[in-house]
């Protein structure tokens, strides 16, 4: 398959299906709230500064909420206007101004991989940013946006990293197997391995830290033939380790924070980040 060369204007989100929804449009009190916003209103606003006009958000029918939440509600806003409250959601009415929202469904807990199945015929054969919808990558320059930067040297699928030296760590998340580069922070991937053991830990101790992935097509053919994996779902992580073994894949060593919100005591966690940055 022909490698785009196009810059990726697209990025794609799976909510969680069996997280708790966002309550209604403009709302305040979402569970997935982390300070004064929802996690995944931190998440776009990582691709809108990265220069991502294009957002597709994966959600389960029982998510309109999330819908609701991303659509203007233009009375709504003159009514704040109104009572002199437009500050509170004035940074989200900018942000939509910024993005154009798509929403495709997946009527089962499948899997990411089916997820992001779900969203091909939007995307087409053009690369594209993936994400997850739980966690926010904090630095001076997006994530995305030195994603891109290595996408645009390579032309090829590419991962964002981090590296850390505690072994113990290491076996909590995703590691990745590979190279170094000329760049020290960029490295050819070989093997992705979901929580290794603790002897079986990647020399390089790069982990997969907040899921950001810039995709080339050549991830659609693998998914589509991929088997299902455990409890019958497609993983994403699968079908990028088979890309890895098949086209060019790198991975860089992002200059930022990782704050997984997956849980109250990592939210805890990422709440006294913030409060000691400021």
């Amino acid at each position: 398959m022909a490698v785009s060369k196009s810059r990726p204007k697209v990025s794609i989100f799976r909510e969680k299906v069996f997280s708790r929804p966002f309550i209604s449009s403009y709302s305040f009190k979402p569970a997935s709230f982390f300070l004064n916003k929802p996690v995944l209103q931190y998440i776009v606003e990582e691709m809108a500064d990265s220069v991502i006009k294009n957002i597709i958000i994966v959600i389960s029918r029982e998510k309109q909420a999330i819908r609701h939440y991303f659509t203007r509600d233009l009375r709504f806003e003159k009514e704040l206007k109104k009572c002199g409250k437009y500050d509170r959601i004035e940074g989200l009415v900018d942000l939509l101004k910024k993005v154009k929202f798509s929403f495709v469904y997946q009527e089962r807990p499948l899997g990411n991989g089916h997820a992001l199945l779900m969203a091909r015929e939007l995307i087409g054969k053009d690369p594209f940013v993936c994400s997850d919808a739980d966690s926010i990558i904090s630095g001076k320059i997006p994530a995305v946006k030195q994603l891109l930067g290595v996408y645009n040297q390579t032309f090829a699928s590419v991962i964002g990293v981090q590296k850390i030296t505690d072994k113990n760590a290491m076996t909590k998340y995703g590691n990745v197997y590979g190279e170094r580069t000329t760049d020290k922070r960029i490295y050819k991937v070989k093997e992705f391995v979901e929580k290794p053991a603790f002897g079986a830990v990647t020399p390089l101790g790069l982990i997969v830290g907040g899921m950001r992935y810039v995709f080339t097509a050549d991830i659609w053919p693998i998914l589509l033939k991929q088997k299902k994996g455990r409890s019958g779902e497609i993983w994403l992580a699968e079908a990028a380790n088979t890309l890895a073994r098949q086209k060019d894949f790198f991975a860089y060593e992002y200059d930022g924070k990782y704050l997984d919100t997956g849980n109250q005591d990592a939210l805890l966690d990422a709440a006294s980040f913030f409060k000691n940055r400021v």
